[in-house]
């Protein structure tokens, strides 16, 4: 629908109308009043007057401006707009069309008058300014496409309108039927296999085969079984941005197929598209899929050039009970270690007991297993684990940490690096470290993140696991004998109990072996409590903090006002103590340290955590993770972390994100 005229010069003529009633008013009134007849006939007399100055200088106006429009196209005036073989309109200073060719008529306006009318009704964005532009604006209108381009003079601008329906439509096509691979991944068909009798399993591999096709034949592509529960998918462009908007429900529908009471069927799908060719697709899907079943699977990750979208990862993962890959990964790491003149070895920044404790690990595996120097890179300023540092330092092993300044001083090119809790550049210890070694190593359980380290010669990454501490205390015991202490199995078993709250959280059967172990090498689990003491002041900080916490969306959230001494310990245990409320599935403790705001974020694994922190450009896993907002105060990072949890549904981890690379 049309709007109204928007310019006064084009409804004029009804004060004309309005002036002649006028005139017929005082006439009728002259056999009945003779004031009121005087009175009328002057308003009359006045209104005649001005709309005839009105016309005068509307007349005056639309001439001038179509004298100024088509000097640039000729001097025949309107003839020579008329005989362009385009649509065509001047417009005024006000953006009102003034004056159209026939075309213009016919085919913009199906041949009403358009005299008045606003050029913007006319474009698709509503912007008039965009037909300035070097490529003009592209606008639909009545079904069809056009590119707008203006001429500006002085108190005028001339509006062509080419028809550009074909191009637009063909361009549509060609982006719509490129080509998309899709890898799928049949996540826990080994658990499958081996927790289920074996009629049973091939009834539920069949029903996630027929899901599959189901979901396939809704397009125009096919799909190809590979190996191992896999199968690859070639559709086209138009599909994929169909099942974006229905969030992939594939994913929900392989969910409803029940393996056993505690147990559901999941697939992890890795989309490549917009590639050049079929085979970067591929590669794309791979990278892709790479990336979803290191984030846990049970969720589609789409790659586009350097972005990445994902959706789902609402189950909270299958742990992986074969430690064949385990083994396998110890015998090459023994290798490379035999192979380096020393190894360093470095965790994240604020290093926590896991990480500390799986770095001591590490530590103890090479020098007293494999007999090679290694050291841990350590701030000891900025670490959350100064008590288990200390009890090191007592038992006369200062000599192990090295500050930044210090690890540099002893790399060489044969040095190894070994990067524990961590798989991001951004969240290292010390960056120069990992800049100068050519030899990386990475230990990791936090789910992937987009910007990962990716030119490790060894890449251990388990997000089914508890935490780094269990990952390392599974190595060490294909590292060598005698390879830990009591201290170095205390300082592990701290560490699993710190990323588990004790034993409750992401707590598998793979954990409770590696605590036994360590138990058996002579872990105290008196000592490993005392390592989780506070002193009197962060108790005091942490239940202020939670004291002061607000319940939103079944998030509790709390700020603290100003950096105190230990905020950091003081806001993890915290936001621990929060999840014990009833109805909160997820906590955030906020705290200042200069001027950087930083988040602590914890959940029982009803919301994933890890998804709101990536939001906010942090990481970490489904149940723990965290970010830092750099200049920001905390009223700004408090609302940007409500508008983000406004956007979930707290029942659910859906998450559709996008990130690059």
């Amino acid at each position: 629908m049309r709007k109204k005229k928007n310019n006064i010069a084009f409804i004029t003529p009804l004060f004309l109308v309005f002036a002649v009633t006028m005139f017929l008013m005082a006439a009728i009134s002259f056999w009945w009043n003779e004031v009121i007849f005087l009175c009328e006939l002057a308003a009359a007399i006045v209104s005649l007057v001005l709309v005839i100055i009105g016309i005068l200088n509307i007349k005056r106006y639309t001439t001038l401006i179509i004298s100024e429009a088509t000097k640039s196209i000729g001097e025949d005036g309107m003839q020579t707009i008329e005989n362009i073989a385009v649509p065509v309109a001047v417009i005024g200073e006000h953006n009102e069309i003034v004056a159209a060719n026939t075309l213009f008529r016919k085919k913009l306006c199906s041949s009403s008058n358009p005299l008045g009318d606003n050029i913007s009704e006319y474009l698709s964005n509503g912007n008039p300014d965009t037909m300035y532009e070097d490529n003009g604006a592209d606008t639909f209108h009545d079904g069809k496409w056009y590119i707008a381009f203006a001429v500006k003079n002085e108190n005028s601008s001339v509006i062509y309108f080419v028809d550009d329906n074909k191009y637009k439509v063909n361009s549509d096509e060609y982006i719509n039927s490129r080509p998309v691979i899709a890898i799928i991944a049949f996540d826990n068909k080994e658990e499958l296999e081996r927790e289920t009798e074996e009629g049973k399993a091939s009834q539920i591999t069949v029903l996630v085969e027929k899901a599959i096709v189901k979901w396939v034949s809704s397009t125009t592509g096919f799909y190809k079984k590979t190996n191992n529960g896999r199968y690859i998918v070639v559709m086209e462009e138009r599909y994929i941005k169909q099942f974006i908007e229905e969030k992939f429900k594939i994913l929900e529908e392989i969910r409803a197929i029940k393996i056993n009471d505690r147990m559901n069927a999941t697939i992890s799908i890795g989309v490549g598209r917009g590639g050049a060719t079929f085979k970067e697709c591929e590669l794309w899907a791979r990278q892709a899929l790479d990336m979803a079943l290191g984030r846990g699977g049970d969720q589609v990750a789409v790659k586009k050039s350097e972005t990445y979208r994902f959706f789902g990862g609402v189950s909270k993962g299958i742990e992986k009970r074969d430690k064949v890959r385990t083994r396998v990964i110890a015998a090459t790491l023994s290798d490379h270690i035999n192979n380096s003149s020393n190894v360093v070895i470095m965790g994240h920044r604020f290093s926590d007991l896991d990480s500390v404790g799986a770095s001591i690990g590490m530590w103890s595996a090479v020098v007293k297993g494999l007999h090679r120097n290694a050291y841990i890179v350590l701030d000891r300023q900025q670490t959350l684990a100064k008590s288990l540092v200390e009890s090191f330092e007592k038992a006369g092993f200062e000599s192990i940490f090295k500050s930044e300044s210090e690890a540099l001083d002893i790399i060489d090119d044969h040095s190894l690096l070994i990067i524990v809790d961590t798989h991001s550049p951004n969240f290292l210890e010390s960056k120069a470290v990992y800049d100068h070694c050519k030899r990386v190593v990475v230990i990791d359980h936090h789910r992937m993140m987009v910007n990962h380290i990716d030119n490790a010669l060894v890449f251990y990454h388990e997000p089914y696991a508890s935490s780094a501490s269990e990952m390392t205390a599974e190595l060490v015991q294909y590292l060598g004998k005698d390879t830990i202490s009591r201290l170095e199995s205390e300082a592990l078993l701290a560490g699993i109990m710190l990323d588990t709250k004790n034993f409750v959280l992401k707590t598998g059967v793979r954990t409770f072996e590696a605590a036994a172990y360590l138990r058996s090498n002579g872990a105290d689990t008196v000592e490993v409590k005392r390592l989780f003491s506070n002193s009197i002041d962060t108790y005091k900080v942490k239940y202020k903090l939670v004291s002061d916490a607000e319940i939103f969306n079944s998030c509790a959230i709390a700020c603290a006002d100003e950096d105190v001494p230990d905020i950091r310990i003081a806001s993890a245990q915290a936001a621990d103590e929060l999840l014990g409320i009833e109805n909160v599935k997820a906590s955030f403790v906020m705290y200042p340290t200069g001027k950087t705001v930083n988040i602590s974020a914890r959940s029982l694994g009803d919301l994933n955590v890890q998804v709101i922190m990536e939001a906010l450009g942090g990481g970490g896993h489904q149940t723990m993770a965290a970010c830092q907002l750099e200049n920001v105060s905390m009223a700004e990072a408090r609302e940007r972390l409500v508008s983000i949890i406004s956007g979930l549904e707290v029942n659910k981890t859906d998450s559709q994100n996008e990130q690059k690379a």
